[in-house]
């Protein structure tokens, strides 16, 4: 049979049904998932490739920081087994920081797909694995050997049999083999899924390839992409950020070039690399640099090899956005996540209303092991969003994470796979940062671990030193904070025993406003003084809006505190 033509309205059937294909992909991973990380914070990417390895569809479910880096991950797969030298039944993995996605937690199974004996594709995921060995997930590492086991790219599976060696080996190297070992099984039956769906498809739409419909997409994706950068005007739009690093600062510089159709982002003044394990491998900064850019300049297009081609992304060697081997990497999101602050920063210059105010950003991931009351040993981690920065029109969203997507995963469900006990977990009043459109709220966590003996808690937090930038007259989110129940304030990358009957507080960062907060609609400010988003003080303070006892607005009053406010902004701009 050859290859036949396709034509619009077939395209858009097929379209539709790769989509449909890698969503089934990505919920039977899920489903068979033995991990929280996975099944509850959907930790994890899926996805269909042609031959080559071009990224074709991507599941709705998981983060940029894994299906972008397996866009390119997948095309060292094809070269290091071409598909042409594997048989039906193989399939692949590795963990490598510097082909994935940038720290050796997260393991990326890829499987070819045979049809009428010639590969014609594959399907990969990538999940955030609950432990891979090592000193345990965290910042405090000086080398990625002490991270944990590095699996260079080899077979999983070899004609649907097992690596026994290699699980032998995976059991012996991490704290919880069971979910480790069980969620290789669950990726391998996620590509599974994923084939048997594509064959039918193939079959049932008589295509012997999916190389022409590759084309196809591909390049509309392409067109679209650069159709949609010529609508910013030509120019060069800096900004930086500034993060807590790990024992001192860092600055993040990005330099946006828009040329035409196209569009470079050059990361050169960003600080070097460091001797912890907060560095960034350049496929990760090259994920969360392209995604804020989709979000911004074209999110109507499908997330694809295509819609990467017209954007160039330049990080010099060396700097903490292109860490070299050996370097430390394990919580390498407390820098990666930040990309999209100084992207949007730099993009509000030229298209102010298509960008976000500066959020909490990186994810607080909670590590926590030990020995628990029956005397099992335990390895557990879970992830925590503060307040997204607020939007041209609309307030920023509370608790969510942003540009992860990681969702977080309810108290029961940590209590009932671990000890870990959540004694409180509530939004933070007055923590988004206000403006015309107020930033998204932090929330507040108090966590204990039922034990007799003292649990190794490793602490990934940033933003307790910098706040979140608020955009054009918005006001900054609040920083984050870290302290036990007897007031013992923790380093916010640090590593220490939390002793029995001890209680620890995380207060994630709020989001930035947009815009002057003085131009918020009262009646806005008052409905967050009702729903306890914010205080009648704040509301006052910050927004020049009194509110009465009666939890009314006093016109007269709002209208005074608001003319002082103007004319207070006015004295400070001459």
């Amino acid at each position: 049979m050859k290859a036949r033509t396709i034509d619009a309205v077939e395209l858009e059937v097929l379209w539709n049904r790769l989509i449909s294909i890698v969503n089934e992909q990505a919920a039977a991973l899920m489903h068979a998932s033995f991990t929280t990380v996975v099944r509850e914070a959907g930790d994890l990417s899926a996805g269909v490739f042609d031959r080559a390895g071009n990224m074709l569809a991507q599941a709705v479910t998981g983060t940029p920081g894994h299906i972008n880096t397996m866009a390119n991950c997948v095309r060292h797969f094809v070269k290091a087994y071409p598909i042409d030298t594997l048989k039906s039944g193989d399939s692949l993995l590795t963990n490598d920081p510097w082909l994935g996605s940038g720290h050796l937690h997260d393991i990326t199974v890829v499987t070819p797909v045979f049809y009428r004996g010639r590969g014609v594709g594959w399907f990969a995921n990538t999940c955030h694995a609950m432990d891979i060995g090592g000193r345990t997930l965290g910042a405090g590492a000086r080398q990625v050997y002490e991270e944990g086991l590095n699996i260079p790219i080899m077979k999983l599976f070899s004609e649907g049999e097992i690596n026994r060696d290699l699980i032998a080996i995976v059991r012996a190297n991490v704290r919880e083999p069971d979910q480790v070992v069980g969620d290789l099984y669950a990726q391998q039956a996620g590509n599974d899924v994923g084939a048997v769906k594509l064959l039918q498809a193939l079959e049932h739409c008589d295509l012997v390839d999916i190389e022409g419909l590759s084309g196809l997409i591909l390049d509309r994706s392409e067109t679209a992409t650069r159709e949609a950068i010529s609508e910013i005007a030509n120019g060069v739009y800096e900004d930086e950020v500034k993060l807590d690093g790990y024992d001192k600062p860092l600055v993040i510089r990005a330099k946006v070039i828009v040329e035409d159709r196209s569009l470079i982002v050059d990361y050169t003044g960003t600080s070097p690399q460091v001797d912890r394990g907060i560095n960034v491998v350049y496929n990760y900064t090259h994920a969360y640099t392209t995604y804020p850019l989709k979000c911004a300049i074209s999110p109507h297009i499908p997330n694809n090899e295509g819609s990467f081609r017209p954007i160039t992304v330049m990080a010099p060697e060396g700097c903490i956005l292109n860490a070299q081997f050996p370097c430390a990497v394990g919580a390498r999101h407390l820098v990666g996540h930040f990309l999209s602050q100084p992207l949007f920063g730099a993009l509000s210059q030229a298209i102010p209303d298509r960008v976000i105010a500066d959020g909490s950003a990186g994810l607080w991931n909670t590590q926590l092991e030990g020995i628990g009351r029956t005397g099992e040993r335990f390895a557990y981690i879970f992830f925590s969003a503060g307040g997204m920065g607020a939007r041209p029109g609309d307030d920023g969203i509370s608790a969510t994470a942003f540009p992860s997507g990681i969702k977080g995963v309810p108290a029961e469900a940590i209590e009932s796979v671990s000890p870990v006990i959540m004694h409180r977990r509530a939004l933070i009043p007055d923590s988004g940062g206000a403006g015309t459109f107020r930033g998204g709220l932090g929330q507040e966590m108090v966590l204990s671990v039922d034990s007799d003996h003292p649990a190794l808690h490793s602490c990934m937090y940033d933003r307790t030193r910098y706040a979140p930038r608020g955009f054009l007259g918005g006001r900054d989110g609040r920083c984050g904070e870290l302290f036990l129940s007897d007031g013992t304030v923790l380093p916010p990358k640090g590593r220490y025993d939390l002793q029995p009957g001890q209680s620890v507080t995380l207060r994630i960062p709020g989001g930035g406003g947009y815009g002057s907060p003085f131009e918020r609609d009262p009646k806005r400010v008052l409905e967050d003084v009702v729903q306890e988003r914010l205080s009648i003080e704040a509301a006052r303070d910050s927004y020049g809006v009194a509110i009465t006892a009666d939890f009314e607005v006093d016109v007269e009053e709002t209208a005074v505190l608001r003319k002082n406010a103007s004319a207070d902004d006015a004295d400070r701009h001459r």
